[in-house]
C-alpha cells in the first residue's frame, strides 16, 4: 500500500503541475490585423463602422475571452465543476465573438464582390442549382434573423455538401451546428446601423460586393481536408 500511497502522490503532485504550466504557458487571444484599411470597403461599409466595429466591439470579445479563459482554467486547477458550468455562457458569447469576426474580416476585401471561381463556384451550383439562387437564398435567411445573429454558407462534411444556416448571437457555426464556416454575414446591428439604419435588407445587399471569394474558396478546399 505504501508504494500504492507514493504512486497515487506522484500523479497528483504531476497533475497539479500540469494544470499550473498550462495555465502559465496559455497565449491570450489577440485582435486580428486587418489586411486593409478601416475605408477600404466604402462605399458598400463605411469606415466609421469598420473602426468601431473591428477596434471595439471585436476587441471587447476577445478581451472578455481572455478573462473567462483565466476564471476557466482557475476553476478547472480547482476541481470546481460548477464554476465551469456557470462559465459556459460567457464561452460560448465571446469565444464565438470571436471566432466569428475572425473569419468576417478575411471574408471580406476592397477587391471583392463579382462571383466565385473554380470548385467554389461547382458546388454552389451543384448544391443551389445557380450562383444567383445561393445569393438569394442567404441573404434571405441572413436578413431574416431575429434580433441579432449571423448568416452562413457553411460546408457539411460528412455529406460534402454546402449548406446555408443562420445562428443567433455569437453562436460559432461549427460550435453549435457542426458545419464548417466558409462565409458569414454579421447582422449584429453595430454592424450596418451608423450607415444603413434599420434597412437590414440594404446592408446585406451591398455586402456582396466586398465579398473576398478567394478567402472563401480557400476555406472550402481546407474543409475537404
Amino acid at each position: 500500500s505504501g508504494i500504492l500511497l507514493r504512486v497515487g502522490r506522484g500523479c497528483a503532485a504531476g497533475l497539479s503541475y500540469s494544470l499550473s504550466q498550462v495555465s502559465a504557458a496559455r497565449q491570450k487571444h489577440t485582435l486580428p490585423d486587418l489586411m486593409y484599411d478601416y475605408g477600404a470597403l466604402q462605399p458598400h461599409i463605411c469606415a466609421e463602422i469598420m473602426q468601431l466595429h473591428h477596434s471595439k466591439h471585436h476587441a471587447t470579445y476577445v478581451n472578455n475571452l481572455n478573462v473567462t479563459e483565466e476564471k476557466y482554467h482557475e476553476a478547472l486547477a480547482k476541481g470546481d465543476v460548477t464554476a465551469q458550468v456557470a462559465l459556459q455562457p460567457a464561452l460560448k458569447f465571446n469565444g464565438g465573438g470571436h471566432i466569428n469576426h475572425t473569419i468576417f474580416w478575411s471574408n471580406l476585401s476592397p477587391n471583392g464582390g463579382g462571383e466565385p471561381q473554380g470548385e467554389l463556384m461547382e458546388a454552389i451550383k451543384r448544391d443551389f442549382g445557380s450562383f444567383q439562387s445561393m445569393k438569394d437564398r442567404m441573404s434571405a435567411a441572413t436578413v431574416a434573423v431575429q434580433g441579432s445573429g449571423w448568416g452562413w454558407l457553411g460546408f457539411n462534411k460528412d455529406s460534402g455538401r454546402l449548406r446555408i444556416a443562420a445562428c443567433a448571437n455569437q453562436d460559432p457555426l461549427q460550435g453549435t451546428t457542426g458545419l464548417i464556416p466558409l462565409l458569414g454575414i454579421d447582422v449584429w446591428e453595430h454592424a450596418y446601423y451608423l450607415q444603413y439604419k434599420n434597412v437590414r435588407p440594404d446592408y446585406v445587399k451591398a455586402i456582396w460586393n466586398v465579398i473576398n471569394w478567394e478567402n472563401v474558396s480557400d476555406r472550402l478546399k481546407a474543409a475537404h481536408k
